[in-house]
């Protein structure tokens, strides 16, 4: 097993585990393309062109994790650290399968993210959700809850800003997010 595929060990377990069989990983370049259908399947995330999935995962898979079942991608989230925010993760996307949805699957992706080594520093967690998006508000306000902090929503991209329709942008931020000694 090179150190990529490697299970993804957990700073803290606050998380109940209702699916012991999931394994968490560090995403490559080749799970791009398995996002980008992974994506296209779910019907309810927006796609981005599968270049971006790739991309994403090359330059930061330290900061990208997969979720497998038996071999098969039950679940996903790209995110990286803002150059100008050290002290910041910022979710680009999560992805849950419908199998698995509503076990907890999205937490431990975000709890499993916060462990990585890439994010020893990060004390908050960002990501921009539309209105429309109650799945990943009720997401981040959830970690906010599990990590006992808080989550404030915040103006970020209004849809005036996009150049074809699409719903204004509210920045998720949590935190700060402090981790016991390990």
């Amino acid at each position: 097993m090179n150190d990529s595929a490697k299970p993804i060990q957990q700073k803290e377990a606050n998380v109940p585990d209702q699916n012991a069989d999931i394994i968490y990983r560090a995403a490559t370049a080749t799970d791009g393309g398995e996002m980008w259908k992974f994506v296209e399947a779910a019907g309810v995330l927006e796609q981005n062109p599968s270049y971006a999935y790739i991309l994403l995962c090359q330059h930061f898979g330290d900061t990208c994790l997969v979720a497998e079942r038996d071999g098969q991608m039950v679940g996903f989230v790209l995110a990286y650290i803002p150059p100008r925010q050290p002290d910041t993760i910022f979710v680009w996307q999560v992805g849950v399968s419908k199998k698995v949805r509503g076990k907890g699957v999205g937490l431990r992706l975000l709890r499993h993210l916060m462990a990585l080594p890439a994010c020893r520093n990060v004390h908050y967690l960002e990501a921009s959700v539309t209105p429309s998006n109650k799945p990943s508000q009720n997401l981040f306000r959830a970690f906010a809850k599990r990590s006992n902090t808080e989550c404030r929503k915040l103006p970020f991209f209004p849809s005036e800003f996009f150049p074809e329709p699409h719903e204004s942008e509210h920045l998720y931020r949590v935190g700060p997010i402090e981790w016991p000694e390990a």
